[in-house]
Order: C-alpha cells, then sequence, then structure tokens
C-alpha cells in the first residue's frame, strides 16, 4: 500500500525500505518525443497491431495494483509480455465472431478476481452488487471533482476485458474437443496389457566413461535448428560481470565496535558537559544527535522489536540497556527500555482524497482537483457512509491509495502506537468502534471507518543506538584498487582470459548467457547500477569484446563484459548449453552406440551385452505407464509391442541408454473400468493440456516487433 507505506513511518530500524510510486511510468514521454525514426509512441506491434506506450504504461499500472515493492523493469516486461498475449487472444476472440457486450461484461465482472475476493461487493445472500457497482462508476464518470479515478476504472476495466474475453475464448475452443468410446476402448486396452521382455541397455553414462564426447557449438546449433519453436529467442546478450563489493572488513567491523562501546560508557561532549548513553539528561536526544537511526518514541509489540533484545524485554526494568550487539550483520546497537504499557488494537478502514499538490498527488501524478473540490467529495462520501456503512465498499473505488482499495480499504489491525500521522492516529484513538469520520493530513481527506477495537499486548518504548559498520577508507581504497588492477588485466583480452582471471583471483564473477533488456537485474549481482549494465550492454555503440565499469551508490565497482550478441530469433546455441547439453550428448552417444550395434550385425541379447560388457535383464513394461527399472522410457514400450513376438528389435533411443528389445509375451490383465467415463476424463484433460498450450503456440507464430531497445537507445544517447 504506496500511500499507506507513507502514512506510517518505519520501525526504529527498517533497512532496505522500497518506496513505490502509485503510478509509475518507465518510458519517459518528453525524452522520447525527442526520438527520430520510429514513432516514440508506438513500442512495438503484434500481427500488425500497433503496442502504444499508453497501452503499456496503462498495464503497468494494473500490475502496480497487485505488485506493490517489484522492481519497475520487472513490471514492465511482465507488462509487455501481457500485452502481447491480450492482443493475441483478442485477434482470435475477433475471428471467431465473439462479443463482448455490455451486458456480458457486467454479468461477468463477479467472477474477475479484482472483485470476487472483495466481500463487500456481496450482499448478505451472496448477490453480487452489480446494480451498486454500475451506478457508483457512472457518479464516477459524471463527477468532475474526481477525473482520476474514472481514469483508473477504464484501465482496470481493460485489463478485466482481456481476461473475459481469454475465458470465452478458451472455452468456445475446448469445448470442441472430445474423445470417443473407440479412443476410450484403446486407453483401457494399453492399460491392462502388459509385455513380457528380455532387453540390453546400453546406459550413455557408462558407455561416456571409455567413449567420451564432446559437445561442440555446432551439436547445439544443429540440435536447436530442427527445435526451432523451442528455441525461439528475444533479444538478448551473453555477459561476464565481475562484482567488487566494498565490504566492511573486520578491521571496520572492530572500529564501529569500539566507537560505540565509548558512546555507550564513556560518552562525548553534549554541549552541557560529558554524556554517555548511559548516564544522560535525555536519552531521545543523545540518540538523536549521536544515533546512525533515528530516535523512535513508539511502543511496539514485542514481535516488532529486534529478535536480539526480546527475552532481555520480557524482564528488563526501565532505565536497563543490553549490547552493544550486531543487527543484520551491518550494525551495532545498544538499546534501552525506556517504558512499556499494554496497547489496544483498533481495526478500521479508509478511502484517501487527494487533491493537486499534495504528496499523495505527487505520487498519483494524475491528480487535477483543488483542495476545496477535495474536502467537498470527501464529505460527501463520509455522509453516505455513515448513513449507510455497506456502501464503503462501493465508495472505495474512488481511493487514491489504490492498494489499500484492493482489499477493500482494510488497513488490518493496528495499536495506538502503529506510526501512522498524528491526526490519523488521533482520530482512531479517540472514537468508539462504528464512527465515521473525514479526517485531513498531508495526504489528502481521509474518510476513517473504524471496525473494531480491543485490549492488546504489552508494548515497549526502546530507545536505540545505532551505529553502521561503515567501509573504512583503507578497505575503499583496496576495492578500487582490485577493480583497476583487474581491468588494466582484462585489457584487450579474451573472454576467456576475463572469466578466468575473475577466477583466479577469487573475485565474484557471473556469466548471464542470455540477458534481457528489460529484466531489471542481474542474477548473482542485484545492485542499482544493474539495469545501466544492461543498457550499456543493448547499446548499439556497445561491440563484442568491449569492457565498461560501472560505481555503485554505496561504492561497490562492477566490470562488464560483452560476450555475445543474441538478436531476437533461434537462441544463441552457447546461451542454452546448460539446459541442452547433456540431452545433445546423450544423442552423440545414443548414435555410436547404434553405429557399434549395426556394426557388429548381432543376433541375440546375449551378443549385444557382450559388446558394451554388460548384462541381459527381463522386465515388463504397460504402455500407458511405460517405466523400466523404475525409469519412463516410452519409446522402449512402443518397440516392445511393437516388435514381433520372439524377434529383436532395433536399437531403440531411450532417455537413459540405448535399448535392444525381445518380446516374449503379452498378458491381459483385465480390469474394471468404464469406457464412457474414461472418454469423458480424456476429454477433460485434453481440453487442459489444449488450453495450456494454445496461447504459446498463438505466441510461436505471431508476428511480434518490439521497438523498445530501439526507442529506449535513441533516448538514453540524447540524455
Amino acid at each position: 500500500m504506496a500511500v499507506l507505506g507513507e502514512i506510517r513511518k518505519r520501525p526504529w530500524i527498517l533497512i532496505g525500505f522500497i518506496a513505490v510510486a502509485l503510478l509509475a511510468f518507465l518510458v519517459n514521454p518528453e525524452s522520447l518525443d525527442k526520438v527520430f525514426g520510429k514513432n516514440p509512441n508506438i513500442l512495438g506491434k503484434v500481427n500488425g497491431e500497433e503496442i502504444t506506450r499508453d497501452e503499456l504504461n496503462d498495464q503497468i499500472f494494473v500490475l502496480q495494483q497487485q505488485a506493490q515493492g517489484q522492481p519497475q523493469e520487472a513490471l514492465e516486461e511482465q507488462a509487455w509480455q501481457m500485452l502481447i498475449q491480450s492482443k493475441l487472444i483478442k485477434q482470435q476472440f475477433d475471428k471467431m465472431g465473439l462479443k463482448l457486450t455490455e451486458d456480458v461484461f457486467w454479468n461477468q465482472v463477479q467472477f474477475d478476481p479484482m472483485f470476487a475476493q472483495n466481500p463487500q461487493l456481496f450482499d448478505e445472500k451472496g448477490n453480487f452488487k452489480t446494480q451498486e457497482l454500475r451506478a457508483e462508476i457512472d457518479r464516477m464518470k459524471a463527477d468532475n471533482l474526481n477525473p482520476e479515478a474514472y481514469n483508473n476504472w477504464l484501465k482496470i476495466r481493460k485489463a478485466m476485458e482481456y481476461r473475459m474475453m481469454a475465458r470465452q475464448f478458451f472455452a468456445n475452443v475446448s469445448g470442441a474437443i472430445t474423445a470417443n468410446n473407440k479412443e476410450a476402448a484403446e486407453i483401457l486396452r494399453q492399460r491392462d496389457q502388459m509385455a513380457d521382455i528380455d532387453y540390453v541397455k546400453v546406459d550413455y553414462a557408462a558407455f561416456a566413461r571409455t567413449n567420451p564426447v564432446k559437445v561442440t557449438t555446432a551439436d547445439l546449433a544443429d540440435y536447436i535448428k530442427k527445435h526451432p519453436t523451442q528455441f525461439k529467442a528475444d533479444a538478448s546478450r551473453n555477459l561476464g560481470v565481475v562484482y567488487f563489493p566494498a565490504k566492511a572488513s573486520a578491521a571496520d567491523d572492530a572500529q564501529t565496535l569500539k566507537e560505540i562501546t565509548a558512546l555507550n560508557t564513556q560518552g562525548v561532549d553534549m554541549g552541557n558537559g560529558v554524556e554517555s548513553f548511559q548516564n544522560n539528561k535525555s536519552d531521545s536526544m543523545f540518540v538523536k544527535v549521536n544515533s546512525d537511526v533515528d530516535y523512535n518514541p513508539q511502543y511496539l509489540p514485542l514481535d516488532q522489536q529486534p529478535e536480539n533484545i526480546r527475552e532481555f524485554l520480557k524482564t528488563a526494568a526501565p532505565g536497563q540497556s543490553f549490547g552493544p550487539y550486531k543487527f543484520q550483520d551491518n550494525f551495532y546497537v545498544v538499546s534501552k527500555l525506556m517504558g512499556k504499557k499494554p496497547s489496544d488494537s483498533i481495526r478500521s478502514r479508509h478511502i484517501l482524497i487527494t487533491y493537486k499538490g499534495n504528496q499523495a498527488a505527487q505520487q498519483a501524478g494524475n491528480v487535477t482537483r483543488s483542495k476545496e473540490q477535495a474536502k467537498k467529495l470527501a464529505d460527501s462520501i463520509g455522509a453516505v457512509v455513515k448513513a449507510d456503512p455497506s456502501k464503503f465498499g462501493q465508495m472505495v473505488t474512488l481511493s487514491a491509495d489504490t492498494g489499500s482499495a484492493q482489499q477493500g480499504g482494510e488497513l488490518g489491525w493496528t495499536t495506538e502506537e502503529t506510526p501512522f500521522v498524528p491526526e490519523f492516529k488521533k482520530f482512531l484513538a479517540d472514537n468508539p468502534k462504528g464512527t465515521t469520520g473525514v479526517v485531513e493530513t498531508q495526504f489528502g481527506y481521509h474518510v476513517i471507518n473504524i471496525q473494531d477495537k480491543k485490549a492488546g499486548a504489552m508494548a515497549y518504548k526502546v530507545a536505540n543506538l545505532v551505529k553502521e559498520i561503515r567501509t573504512g577508507k583503507e578497505t575503499s581504497d583496496k576495492v578500487y584498487t582490485d577493480a583497476n588492477k583487474f581491468i588494466q588485466q582484462i585489457q584487450g583480452k579474451s573472454f576467456n582470459d576475463f572469466a578466468n582471471v575473475a577466477k583466479k583471483s577469487g573475485y565474484e564473477y557471473v556469466n548471464p548467457r542470455a540477458a534481457s533488456r528489460f529484466q531489471g537485474h542481474i542474477e548473482g549481482i542485484g545492485t542499482d547500477k544493474d539495469a545501466d549494465v544492461l543498457a550499456w550492454a543493448f547499446d548499439k555503440k556497445t561491440k563484442v569484446g568491449d569492457t565498461n565499469i560501472f560505481t555503485t551508490g554505496n561504492g561497490d565497482y562492477i566490470v562488464a563484459y560483452l560476450n555475445g550478441k543474441q538478436e531476437a530469433g533461434l537462441a544463441d546455441p552457447e546461451s542454452v548449453r546448460p539446459q541442452i547439453e547433456q540431452l545433445v550428448m546423450n544423442k552423440l552417444l545414443a548414435k555410436k552406440i547404434e553405429e557399434k550395434i549395426n556394426a557388429a550385425k548381432p543376433s541375440t541379447l546375449d551378443q549385444v551385452a557382450k559388446l558394451f560388457g554388460t548384462q541381459k535383464a527381463a522386465g515388463q513394461i504397460n504402455m500407458l505407464s511405460p517405466l523400466i527399472g523404475g525409469i519412463p522410457e516410452p519409446r522402449v514400450a512402443g518397440a516392445a509391442f511393437g516388435v514381433q513376438k520372439g524377434k529383436m528389435s532395433n536399437p531403440v533411443e531411450g532417455l537413459t541408454g540405448v535399448y535392444v528389445v525381445v518380446k516374449k509375451s503379452v498378458a491381459d490383465n483385465k480390469q474394471p473400468g468404464d469406457a464412457k467415463q474414461v472418454a469423458q476424463m480424456i476429454s477433460q484433460q485434453s481440453a487442459q493440456m489444449f488450453g495450456q498450450g494454445l496461447l504459446k503456440s498463438l505466441q510461436d507464430k505471431a508476428d511480434i516487433k518490439d521497438y523498445r531497445i530501439e526507442i529506449y537507445n535513441k533516448a538514453r544517447a540524447q540524455q
């Protein structure tokens, strides 16, 4: 909840806080409008249909309502893929002559995830309040005081329409998938028949120990060409990345401990004499002046206190302290108990009406109403909810706090010490259960409804003297020296040299073989400069073999090497080597094994076994459950039922080895089973499998153009 996250001030030590704006637009219109060439507002096409910048921004907005805290870049790529899929489905929807009428839309609203989980939109009998919701949206549309709320509804509605079209499209297509009794009878026959076989298995791993094979790039490429739809790839880059983190050393750790110990017991001159954390005129003032984390005067329950001090707090008296102790490996802390008292819990919900110029409106970015208009709207909502609290669920769609609005405006259970802004907190403390009122804060006007109150657990006020374990100059200098020394060592060298020097020197090295432009972060690195590394790698000016150095916000260094460029098309063989190398190796081994068998022309299984120093084995296999030796081998099952009785099969390339099979007999083990029920089961399974594969097939066959890299690179070059 973005706005709520600002209302609630952080606890005493909240590290790594991520503030996500209500509307985060990844594309800067002002910069892109300067780009010449492709229209900067057209980011791509799907079978000739344009994907506009506004559409992408709207999809990002919808995702942000459900994915607060995710990286913007990750949301953009997710939004992009959803737009592609939505357009593909709509194209098929239109080709089939299907229509999403207004009546169909409103009949389906109650089943959409956006509303289906909100109990306030259903009456006591479980009926969805369709007419009330429609009336509220019509009022929103006509209300010039709240234009952004209606615009946001239109974005959400568009996403809902795509989901409805998808459900209708898949239902129509999968409904035509059936199975007849003959298919069912065949399934039952395959289930009941069991083949008794003798066989010889030449295991790939065992054969490779004496007959090693090397999988070349050409081998990988040949396999990819034979399976093109499996390896259709977007543009990517093969990178070498070496990370030089400015980690605090043992000496830095010891220095920080020395500093906090001195502050705790020896003290510093506070202006009116020397004071320490143990002996001072004001604990709060001492912390404000000497701590790296601000003083927090709030009472917090035990589960919100650092785990290190929970046992101490249970028995400590006010004035007692604990520490220094290390927290999260980044801080030393001394904690002093200032007081404790029981805290009541309050369950509430709110609707935020904001206006142009305040903090929440700046985050939203598209608020135009004045303060007076916001006050008038909030008062009218408050009056409606006071008269009929059940209307709250309808009014919550007007809230600028879209995060809490998705939960019906719910803020959950909070205490009187929960870090809300003062005006909000005072209303909760001063009013009984059931009260509804309008409160003004720096974020706008809140329509607050107190749902319940109950006695809470013991809460503790703690003064925390905190010192961050910072990287000292000596450590920073060493990191800088290491990074520059590495650059000098690999300047003009090959990628293998780059990787070998990094590994030999013990540096943190990763090799993302297929990094995409909009993946947001580099696995194994995870810094504030990852996006810059990716942007550099995709810049047209960056050539294979180029290197670059990046400095993070906290003084770390990243050295990147561009090892390869993969444009959209079939995947670069080396980028998928980890996924397919073993499979390709098995195929090469199978070829060698089969050539050896065919050259020897054995007439018995014993002769085959002798060729490879292995043994003949016996087993049973079934077409429906093709297990041999506990391993699924469907091709072996096919050979067992396909070869004539007493005859030896040709070599069979299995998943784990090459098999030669002799069928001894086939037994029928009749089991109960109704062909009609089996046919229904096949139809259901086939429909599910078809639905899962259909969208992928549509995407594989589609003509998809992505202009984002070109457009963004041009914009980046002009900055």
